[in-house]
C-alpha cells in the first residue's frame, strides 16, 4: 500500500443525516440521489454525482451486505472512469479536512466506504470489511 498525498486524518466520513459541523471541513456528498428529507441550504454541501456508483450499481447492490465484495469490485472500476475527481478530493485533503457524506443507513457497506479507501489507495477491504 502506498501512502495517500495528503494526511489521512483529513479524509473522513459522516452520514447524511448527521448534523454538519465546523470541524467537517469541505464536505462533499458522494451519492447519486439527494438524502430525503435533507435540506440542501443546511445540509451545507458540495454534490460530486461522479464519483458515486452509477444507478445500475446503486440499484443492483441495493445495500444487501451479501453483495457488499462485488459492489466493492465493480464500483472501483467505475471510479477509474473518473480520476479527475478524485484528484480534485485528494488536492482538497492535502490542505483541509474534507468529509465525504453518504446517505445510507449502513455505515460499513457503503459507496462512501469504499470512495475513501481507493483515494488513500487501500486494497480492497483493507478496512477489514
Amino acid at each position: 500500500m502506498s501512502r495517500p498525498p495528503f494526511p489521512v486524518a483529513h479524509l473522513r466520513l459522516k452520514r447524511a443525516y448527521e448534523p454538519a459541523t465546523d470541524d467537517d471541513g469541505v464536505r462533499i456528498l458522494v451519492d447519486r440521489l439527494w438524502p430525503r428529507g435533507v435540506s440542501k441550504t443546511k445540509a451545507a454541501l458540495d454534490w460530486m454525482k461522479d464519483v458515486a456508483p452509477s444507478s445500475e450499481l446503486r440499484e443492483w447492490f441495493g445495500h444487501d451486505p451479501g453483495r457488499w465484495p462485488e459492489f466493492q469490485r465493480r464500483y472501483r472500476t467505475e471510479l477509474k472512469q473518473h480520476a479527475a475527481e478524485l484528484e480534485r478530493i485528494r488536492a482538497l485533503a492535502k490542505t483541509r479536512i474534507v468529509t465525504l457524506v453518504y446517505g445510507a443507513r449502513d455505515e460499513a457497506h457503503n459507496d462512501a466506504v469504499v470512495l475513501k479507501e481507493v483515494l488513500l489507495g487501500q486494497p480492497k477491504g483493507a478496512r477489514g470489511g
